[in-house]
Order: C-alpha cells, then structure tokens, then sequence
C-alpha cells in the first residue's frame, strides 16, 4: 500500500523584491513561497494569483478589483510599504481579504533622508558637486547656508513628521507644522491654523501626507506661489499630492531655490523602463526613485513585520492592524478548531451563529467581534470539530461573507 500523499502546501506570491527575510518567515510558517523582482501589471498578475493564498507587494503593482476577481484563494495581502492605494480596498473587504501594511517599520529611514536632503539643498551641495566634476573649484560660500536657525514647516504631522520634527529640532531649526488632525505638537514645534499660514512662515517645506484621494495635486501653483522667496521644497510623501509643472516653473524663475522629490505620479515598474518627468535636468533638484523608506534595515523589518502579519492572520485569523477588516486578535483556548467569520455588519449576527452552533451541539469556548464600516469579522474556539452540514450552515447565512476553518 503506498502512503498517502501530502496535502500541497499554501502558497505565497512575494513581487518587487522584497525583504528575504519575509520569504523566510513564510517558508518555515508552511508556504509555498514564490519571489519576483519586479512590479506586476495588471494582466501578468491576473495570470499569476490563481491558487495563490497570500500576497505581498510594495508601492508599483497595482491590485484592482480585477485582479482581485482572479484570485479566489487569496486570504491576505501585504503591502511591504506604509501606503496602501495601489491596493482596491473596497473590493479586498468585499472578497474577503485581509490587508496589512508597515506603517511604522520605514519611519526612521525617510526622515534621514529629509534631513539629508535639506543639509545638502541648504549649503548648495548639488551645485558644488557637478561644479567638482565639470573641474571647477569654487570655494564661495554664496547661498550657502547652516540649516540651524532655518525655519522648516512640515506637512502631515503623522509618523514621519513628528519623527522629521523632533530631528529637525535637535540641529537647531524652528519647526511649524500643518495637519488636518489634531495632533500635538512635540517638542517646541508650532501648529499652523492653515496650510497658508505655514507657507508664508518658513524656509523650508516638506510634505509627508497620506495616500487619501482628498490630498491629490494639493500642492501646486498657489501653493508654491504663497511659499517666501528663495525657499526650498521637499515631497517624500505621494507622488499624485504634487504639480510637478508648478514646481518647474517655480524653480525655473528662481522663487524657489532648490528641490528634493522621491515620489511621483507616474514611475517605472522596472529599472529598464525610462523616468519621465517636468523635473529632469534642473541642477537645483534632488530627484530620487522612491526611495525614502529603502535602506536595508528598514526594509528588513518591514520584511519580517508585514510577513508576520500575514502569518498571524493564516495561522491565527488576527487581524491586528489590518487597514481594512476589524481588528480582532483571540489568543487561543486550547479548543478542537477555530472558525473565522466575515459578515455584513447587521444587526444579530453573533447571535444566529450561536444559535446555529448550539444546535448542532457545538460548545463555544472563546469568542470575540468586532465591527468596522460595512462588515464584521467573528473568532470563535468551538470544542468539537465542525463537520460540512455546519460549515454549509454558516456560509448560507444572509451575513456570511467569507467564512473559515482553522485547526
């Protein structure tokens, strides 16, 4: 007699280059783990997500509803980035997808680079620098400048701000602020009623907003045009926030004196496909290619934190962090098996589940809900074995939205 054959392991799809260490995790948590170099469009990923069950991805491949359409299999996604619009979220929560991203893990990567940045536009170091190589040895100190005592006016007080605040702070710049929350000020840093209040108060701008549809081109030419003569502009944030052409005409005409941009509305999805942009050629602009959060340490610990999150949530079911479902997290009670449970966020659902299980002689052990928007998501550590008139039960529920079964 031969033996059985073994289940095929779950599979996981890891695209543009991400972290090995998250190939790792997921290779000891039991997957299949695939690993591509590069962004994904639209058709190759619609080929790809068949029979896959978790996939990570960074701030290029796009996952639309159709992609999504492609994919019954998929529980999880990870976005190894802080961002998450190239994800259809709505369409995620529908099909009963998880998505997690890392918002915390870069931080401390992209405002070194900010800092950097401001250093090098505020002492004219790209002008030296190609004079250097052009083999010109100007040693003036014209426009050249200590960044102590400038006044820096961030906007987007989140994660990346407060941390680019309290830097900025240390080397002796006065900081303002601008943020739609209300958040508080740290260290001695200033809160501006308007964003045109910050404008006309600084030295130095840098954005660092989230990926809301609200913030989209909401910097260009009146913006710029508020902004003190001679000032210097950075945006790290999102690449759609920004009118690159105002930014242009702005530097060109010598209002601003210098800029620094690391994210734009369009970028390639490889390095052998060309950047196009306004801001090519300007000697007076620091362009960089999405690269505020790459340096190796933080993207080892985005790697091991978004792949864990897509562990917790296949082995466990938690949902911790997750952007798009409640947040649930039941440490287990040492019961027969688990079942996860997405509904529609109506009235009496806790209830009809119960009720079914007590019929069917099923005995909860630990049980917990949470709501979020339009849908709700149940853990429940049952001790007996749910056999397929029960799992068939629950997924006929009005509510049911997708429904699972861990061991």
């Amino acid at each position: 007699m031969t033996a059985a054959a073994a289940a095929p392991r779950p599979k996981a799809l890891l695209l543009e280059a991400i972290h090995p260490d998250a190939h790792t995790l997921l290779t000891t948590a039991g997957y299949e783990v695939e690993s591509v170099a590069r962004a994904l469009g639209e058709d190759e990923l619609c080929e790809r997500l068949p029979g896959v069950h978790l996939l990570g991805l960074r701030s290029t491949t796009q996952l639309t509803a159709k992609a999504l359409a492609a994919a019954p299999e998929l529980q999880a996604v990870g976005a190894f980035c802080i961002g998450t619009n190239q994800i259809d979220l709505a369409a995620a929560t529908r099909q009963g997808v998880a998505v997690f991203n890392a918002p915390f893990s870069n931080t401390r990567s992209v405002v070194e680079l900010a800092i950097g940045e401001i250093v090098a536009l505020t002492r004219r170091l790209t002008d030296k620098n190609t004079a250097m190589h052009a083999g010109v040895w100007d040693k003036s100190a014209l426009g050249s400048h200590e960044v102590r005592g400038r006044r820096l006016g961030i906007v987007g007080y989140g994660n990346i701000g407060t941390q680019l605040s309290v830097l900025a702070e240390a080397m002796g710049m006065s900081v303002f602020f601008y943020d739609t929350a209300d958040r508080l000020a740290l260290g001695n840093a200033r809160r501006c009623g308007t964003l045109e209040e910050l404008l006309e108060s600084v030295d130095v701008v840098s954005l660092h907003v989230d990926g809301r549809p609200a913030n989209n081109l909401i910097f260009g030419e009146e913006q710029f045009a508020r902004m003190r003569p001679g000032s210097l502009f950075l945006n790290l944030s999102r690449g759609f926030v920004l009118d690159t052409a105002a930014l242009r005409s702005h530097l060109l005409s010598g209002h601003l004196v210098g800029a620094a941009v690391d994210v734009f509305p369009t970028e390639p999805k490889s390095r052998d496909e060309e950047f196009v942009s306004d801001l090519r050629g300007l000697p007076n602009v620091i362009l960089t290619p999405h690269v505020g959060g790459s340096t190796e340490e933080a993207q080892q610990d985005i790697g091991n934190f978004v792949a864990g999150k897509l562990r917790d949530f296949a082995v466990e079911g938690n949902t911790s962090l997750s952007v798009n479902l409640p947040p649930v997290a039941l440490p287990r009670a040492g019961a027969c098996c688990r079942l996860l449970l997405l509904h529609t966020n109506t009235p009496g659902v806790l209830a009809a589940v119960n009720a079914l299980l007590a019929e069917h002689g099923v005995n909860v052990e630990a049980e917990l809900l949470a709501t979020r928007g339009e849908v709700g998501y149940v853990i429940a550590d049952v001790g007996a074995e749910l056999g397929p008139d029960v799992v068939q039960a629950l997924e006929a529920l009005p509510s049911t939205v997708r429904l699972q079964v861990l061991a």
